[in-house]
């Protein structure tokens, strides 16, 4: 069902012709927005209109887990166990500020979906020259790729260390998940959010074990929360942290969120949107702690047993499993450590080929049939997996994934400046632009992820 607002601003032919050429609206956007973000899902779940709190929140809970699952992918994984075996528990206060930078954008990039109908894809495309969104559009492919090749390396690694199924045929096999997609969403986007959220589950039970064989110390990980000066005076541990910050918060999930909030049959009135915005920002915050807690298990698992081994040089995923079971004791160490990592990899997937197909018929408002852009999606990232595992096996998919959180690292202040100015503007949010102190914030936060990003560039191909 469209919203009045959006039958009345439908623009004819000779409006659509150019973005330049169409000035802006009284609501700040240059064009009316014309079709939905996911329309073969919009506006599906219904929301009660009586009952308890609870009862309209578990309505709206299901994005925030979907988004939450770009918060904890296979190239988190690298930088958290390169951060605790080398440093111990030190970092754990950089994923704690990473996570809660992510609770931030991610609550205004559901806000901008539900206030204004745009996904943040439609929105550049509505406000910026077409140069400027054609630019926009590449980027965030190629942070997509990027982040869809680290899922695919990450899924084809845990099949090799489980099953010895070959890292070439774990990339390929890893493409079935677009079958996955097809088949859950024809049945309701509930049935997607449901796997997601199980998957979810499993990782965080197989962490939950790894934390009791592995016996941290609980004043060094409470410890660890804690800020302190050594992390900006040592390059080394400065690195890794910048690094564990440029994969923790991920670009696509920006316009992924932003879309699927616009699955909920929400009233198109201030009072349904205020409840709207308040119900999802619970929904992406409480999801969002789950991945914290992932991201910190992997951190102080790595901390507790090889850290404290003597073990500082542990930074890849396939090394670590082989470590685990004989340094814990018992072979379910690797074992859980595998699954959690198929898991992992496995519902990255899913979001991933979700965000890519949200992108380009946002940016640049093309229809393309479900399955036809999300098997274009996968293809971009298993053709150069199956490349240089061709060519170089292992050790090249290794150095493919170190290069997939350098272009998402690239890409994410190009995703995070648009979401921060869109929602900071009165003209195209109304009264539900942001507050004077949450402006503040979101550009401090932007100016840091800008910083530390430009920083973990030049170290990668100057340091």
């Amino acid at each position: 069902m469209q919203d009045e607002s959006a039958i009345k601003n439908k623009p004819t032919s000779s409006q659509t012709a150019s973005t330049e050429s169409i000035p802006e609206n009284k609501d700040g956007w240059r064009r009316a927005r014309v079709q939905h973000s996911l329309p073969e899902v919009f506006r599906s779940v219904r929301i009660p209109q009586s009952g308890s709190v609870f009862r309209k929140f578990l309505a709206f809970a299901g994005p925030g887990y979907m988004v939450a699952v770009g918060y904890m992918d296979p190239g988190n994984w690298a930088t958290d166990l390169a951060g605790g075996s080398q440093f111990g528990y030190s970092l754990l206060s950089v994923i704690l500020l990473s996570n809660l930078m992510a609770i931030v954008l991610q609550a205004l990039s559901g806000k901008l979906g539900i206030v204004t109908g745009r996904d943040l894809a439609q929105a550049c495309r509505d406000n910026y020259s077409k140069p400027v969104n054609f630019a926009l559009w590449i980027l965030c492919e190629l942070a997509i790729a990027a982040c869809d090749l680290a899922e695919v390396i990450g899924a084809a690694i845990a099949l090799n260390l489980l099953f010895g199924i070959p890292i070439l045929y774990g990339v390929i096999l890893t493409a079935l998940d677009v079958l996955i997609i097809l088949l859950l969403q024809k049945k309701g986007f509930r049935y997607l959010e449901s796997l997601v959220i199980a998957l979810i589950v499993t990782i965080g039970l197989c962490f939950a074990f790894e934390l009791f064989w592995s016996a941290p110390e609980l004043s060094g990980v409470m410890k660890g929360f804690i800020p302190t000066a050594e992390i900006v005076k040592n390059p080394e541990m400065l690195y890794i942290a910048i690094g564990i910050l440029g994969a923790t918060v991920m670009p696509h999930n920006l316009y992924l969120h932003s879309s699927i909030v616009q699955t909920r049959q929400f009233e198109q009135t201030a009072l349904g949107k205020r409840q709207a915005i308040k119900y999802t920002t619970w929904d992406s915050t409480i999801a969002l702690f789950f991945a914290l807690f992932i991201n910190a298990a992997i951190l102080i698992i790595a901390a507790a047993v090889f850290h404290t081994a003597g073990r500082t040089d542990v930074a890849e995923i396939g090394e670590a499993y082989h470590l685990l079971a004989p340094m814990l004791g018992t072979s379910l160490a690797a074992v859980l450590f595998g699954v959690a990592l198929l898991a992992s990899g496995q519902n990255s997937t899913l979001t991933g080929t979700l965000a890519g197909q949200i992108v380009m018929e946002g940016f640049l408002n093309i229809r393309l049939a479900p399955w036809l852009r999300r098997l274009i999606t996968r293809m971009i990232a298993i053709i150069p997996a199956v490349i240089v595992t061709a060519l170089y096996g292992e050790s090249g998919t290794m150095d493919l994934l170190i290069l997939s959180q350098v272009i998402l690292s690239l890409q994410l202040s190009f995703a995070v400046v648009p979401l921060v100015q869109f929602t900071g503007s009165k003209k195209k949010m109304g009264q539900f632009a942001n507050p004077m102190w949450l402006n503040i914030v979101a550009w401090l936060i932007a100016v840091v992820i800008m910083s530390l990003n430009i920083y973990l560039l030049y170290r990668t191909f100057f340091g």
